[in-house]
């Protein structure tokens, strides 16, 4: 599983070809994962439109890598408040074992909240592998 935020694909270069990598070492499918709201915004007027930018990224990413992909929206009521939650049901119910995301740079802030990977490797049972940059 790969959580993308399809407004900022030019920050995840790194950790979509990590995956993309991982994925033909192991002969693996990859499921891009999508959290976003049902009120409009800039990246679809409503969740269908948003499912269909996010199905079209996965089918880019599987021609450009010749790797298998799947793509799934997440509806939250709050994606910025509710996005480490829905992403570990997400993890749960897809089943997967591996989630590889891009990360920042740490800072202080992270001595308080913890990161989303973090929260991923505390709540759900897959391994998290981060890529930074």
């Amino acid at each position: 599983m790969v959580p993308v935020d399809l407004a900022h694909v030019d920050k995840l270069t790194r950790s979509l070809k990590t995956a993309a990598e991982i994925a033909k070492l192991y002969d693996a499918p990859v499921t891009f994962v999508g959290v976003t709201s049902s009120a409009p915004g800039a990246l679809g007027h409503n969740p269908s439109e948003f499912k269909a930018r996010l199905k079209a990224f996965a089918e880019a990413q599987s021609a450009q890598y010749g790797i298998a992909t799947d793509s799934r929206v997440v509806i939250a009521h709050d994606p910025a408040v509710d996005l480490n939650q829905s992403l570990a049901r997400t993890v749960g119910e897809i089943g997967c074992d591996l989630v590889i995301m891009a990360t920042h740079v740490p800072n202080l802030a992270d001595h308080f909240m913890h990161s989303h990977g973090g929260q991923l490797a505390t709540h759900t049972d897959a391994s998290i592998f981060l890529v930074r940059g």
